[in-house]
């Protein structure tokens, strides 16, 4: 069942100080969900100063396998017990009711939708060092500002890799992170925060993952 509220443009938060609502977008396959993304959920509404982080659950990884992929059902509800404590963050299948597949189509697909919203893409540096295969990676850049969260042993490969140095005139300071959403793209910022090493890959090799089955974003 899809979830409704943000498609229909309810329960959005109230504009504070007069201000556009501050979303961040966070995208992924969250197979399974896990306390690494309500982390970075939570760093991205205190340091960017936003009102709602989205969790965007990705149908189908362009860039993994669909074996060991759970279904997009039960990756949607496992994400919402996951983030269930959290009123600040929604859980959304917006990429499949969009009919996007590449992250780059879904952010374009967001932006267009909601044009009274701010939005900032929210990603690791794991994402960052390896964004050169994502499809037109560089007019992501170009659609929405960009918050890049450290993650263990990432930092330098990520700050290196090409991305980062293509756009390396637009990387923003970090007193700049808390009005990133009010920036004109491409405008991006690296914070280096405290890290947690939870990962989906993790949890799934452990065993760990509350579902399992066959059947966004190009992140995990």
């Amino acid at each position: 069942m899809r979830w409704q509220p943000v498609l229909r443009h309810s329960g959005l938060p109230a504009p504070c100080g007069g201000r556009r609502a501050r979303i961040g977008l966070l995208g992924g396959s969250f197979n399974p969900a896990h306390d690494g993304h309500v982390h970075i959920s939570e760093l991205a509404l205190a340091q960017l100063d936003l009102d709602e982080v989205w969790w965007l659950v990705s149908p189908q990884n362009p860039l993994k396998a669909e074996e060991g992929m759970a279904p997009l059902p039960s990756r949607l509800l496992q994400a919402r017990l996951v983030a269930s404590a959290h009123p600040r963050i929604r859980v959304t299948d917006v990429e499949a009711a969009l009919a996007t597949r590449y992250t780059v189509d879904t952010l374009a697909a967001v932006a267009s939708r909601w044009r009274r919203l701010s939005f900032v893409w929210l990603m690791g540096a794991d994402n960052l060092s390896q964004m050169r295969h994502w499809r037109r990676w560089s007019s992501i850049f170009h659609i929405m500002p960009i918050a890049v969260f450290d993650r263990p042993t990432y930092s330098l490969r990520a700050l290196a890799g090409l991305a980062a140095r293509r756009f390396a005139a637009q990387r923003q300071p970090l007193w700049a992170a808390r009005g990133l959403a009010e920036r004109r793209p491409p405008a991006w910022v690296f914070l280096h925060t405290r890290l947690h090493s939870a990962s989906a890959t993790g949890l799934r090799a452990r065993g760990r993952a509350p579902i399992s089955g066959r059947n966004s974003g190009e992140a995990d």
